[in-house]
């Protein structure tokens, strides 16, 4: 009887994770790589996924929404999603987090400067909140996506996204700051 006790949960727990599909623990992503801890290699072929931003321009403190879906009958049940500078490394910004299929993440010690799946259900589609900083150059949204064990992608990115500048801040509008009239009393 107890070898029996010693098989079941033996099996439990090296077995159980990869019936239901997706491992519990140790599915981290990494903040830099944006690769998975797993033994597998990327996908190369075209991801199933698209990242669509609601807007193509942002100023300062602008919050634009993100969408990270799977096309046709793909789903996925993983991803890690940052904003990154054109050729840049570190993530920008910060995530608000608006779905119950998400969590934040702190990369480079950036409360939220990324987000990634709070469970491992199957997901066609996940929505979020990014704040944009104050300085930043044009941007791009980037993820891995995590199908199952042996399939995700890595680099999935959404269209650049680009900053805008005040008329005022760049010399060629009028300025904001008020002109007193020293004839009014």
């Amino acid at each position: 009887m107890k070898g029996h006790s010693c098989f079941i949960f033996l099996f439990c727990g090296i077995f159980l994770p990869r019936i239901l599909g997706f491992p519990q623990t140790n599915t981290s992503i990494d903040c830099d790589s944006l690769l998975p801890n797993y033994e597998v290699e990327p996908q190369t072929s075209t991801p199933p996924y698209i990242i669509a931003v609601s807007f193509d321009k942002f100023e300062p403190g602008n919050e634009i929404q993100v969408t990270l879906e799977a096309l046709k009958e793909a789903s996925f049940k993983g991803f890690h999603l940052q904003a990154r500078e054109v050729e840049g490394d570190v993530p920008v910004g910060t995530f608000k987090i608006t779905d119950p299929n998400t969590k934040g993440l702190d990369c480079h010690n950036m409360t939220n400067s990324a987000i990634s799946h709070a469970n491992s259900d199957l997901k066609q589609k996940i929505t979020t909140t990014w704040i944009a900083p104050n300085d930043t150059s044009e941007l791009q949204f980037i993820a891995t996506v995590v199908q199952d064990l042996e399939k995700f992608w890595v680099g999935v990115q959404s269209k650049t996204v680009t900053p805008t500048l005040p008329k005022s801040a760049n010399g060629t509008g009028p300025s904001k700051r008020k002109v007193w009239n020293k004839y009014i009393c």
